[in-house]
């Protein structure tokens, strides 16, 4: 794709806006209890500010379904801004209001506005042409620095760069970009894959997606007992999708048609009920007792998959191993992200619980690559064209 990054153009006296993401989670008092997406669009701004221009950033936050909510206001995200930069961060109450745009025009270079949040209008998930060119009337240049909204056709991601003329994206975009063609467009080989989570059919895609891509599929979570069942075994109460056992039969033909490795539990940690503090065991993946349902990878199964990670020269992980958020259920989870961080390859972790479990592991600086991003790493995984991507490809 022809996409032009924010270190490609000149930003002197421009009015940049940048569609960052300030999606951040609130307390009751409004208070910032987790900066990192803030943060992480930081080089992206003070690039900007540094290099004579003047910024106009613009984000969503929450589920206001079209109407304003105070609770939803991006007022804090404004106030730590102000904290990170050491300069202040004009905010202005409305996001496409007159007294907006002007506000936005008459930004001096090095000045920062930030607009109020985008879904306050119904406009902004409609992908509405109008709103784009008021969101764009006081803008030079886009820069696009949202990769967790880029699967969606939305007024500040895809409308808005068919009204302002230079259209760009940031670094963290360009990290998110740049990073997930390393692993999946060009890669080192041996290429392995990391799916878990509940359901195949959250899945379904991704798979099919990678058995055209990777070596090697390592299959963990919930959904491995629908590929279980698929071989016949017994796997008492453990979660499945009857309506899927045909398609992951499919699956495992097409990956051994095609010579892919596709590694499924050989035993598992089980429990009679889905909560912490009840009696536990290891048992084979092939003999689980009836009443009692597979809630984590066993031993036998985390050496068996750490050898193939340790094999890899390129691992993509999305989805954890077990119910990892219930201790008794954690530990195959947080021996994969141990054995990620340690491998000797390039390795790229997206999703949110599969980046929540390589925090709460302590590995989280370990690994080459952490996205931002839930759906839209999801979507890539799958094969799929991002809107917001697309939008930029010139």
């Amino acid at each position: 794709m022809a996409i032009k990054y924010i270190d490609d153009i000149d930003v002197n006296g421009k009015k940049v806006f940048i569609r960052a993401d300030f999606n951040v989670p609130l307390d009751e008092n409004q208070n910032i209890t987790n900066d990192n997406r803030i943060t992480a669009t930081l080089p992206t701004i003070k690039y900007v500010l540094d290099n004579g221009g003047a910024v106009i950033c613009a984000s969503h936050l929450g589920r206001p379904k079209g109407k304003p909510v105070k609770e939803m206001s991006l007022k804090p995200i404004a106030d730590r801004l102000s904290e990170l930069l050491g300069t202040e961060v004009k905010f202005a109450d409305d996001c496409i209001s007159d007294e907006a745009i002007e506000v936005g025009k008459a930004l001096k270079p090095g000045e920062i506005l930030l607009l109020e949040n985008l879904r306050f209008y119904d406009q902004e998930t409609k992908n509405d042409a109008g709103f784009a060119v008021r969101l764009g009337a006081s803008a030079d240049v886009f820069i696009s620095d949202a990769f967790a909204v880029s699967h969606r056709a939305h007024a500040s991601v895809e409308a808005i760069t068919k009204v302002v003329p230079v259209c760009v994206a940031g670094f963290l975009m360009k990290k998110e970009i740049q990073s997930f063609e390393s692993a999946m467009t060009n890669p080192k080989r041996p290429l392995a894959a990391i799916i878990g989570g509940a359901k195949v059919s959250g899945k379904l895609e991704v798979l099919e997606n990678l058995i055209q891509k990777v070596d090697c599929i390592i299959v963990g979570g919930g959904m491995a007992f629908t590929f279980l069942k698929a071989q016949g075994k017994e796997i008492g109460n453990s979660l499945v999708e009857e309506d899927l056992i045909d398609t992951a039969k499919s699956v495992m033909a097409k990956a051994a048609e095609k010579g892919i490795k596709l590694l499924l539990p050989v035993d598992c940690v089980i429990a009679e009920e889905f909560k912490g503090g009840v009696p536990t065991q290891t048992v084979s993946a092939d003999g689980i007792p009836t009443g009692w349902m597979g809630l984590d990878i066993g031993p036998e199964t985390i050496e068996i998959f750490n050898q193939a990670i340790n094999e890899a020269k390129t691992v993509v992980w999305n989805g954890p191993m077990g119910v990892f958020e219930i201790d008794e259920f954690s530990r195959g989870t947080y021996a994969i992200a141990d054995c990620i961080a340690a491998a000797d390859c390039w390795s790229i972790v997206g999703g949110g619980d599969s980046v929540s479990a390589l925090k709460k592991s302590g590995n989280q600086d370990k690994v080459s690559f952490v996205s931002t991003a839930g759906g839209a790493f999801m979507e890539l995984m799958e094969g799929k064209i991002l809107p917001g991507i697309a939008a930029l490809d010139k």
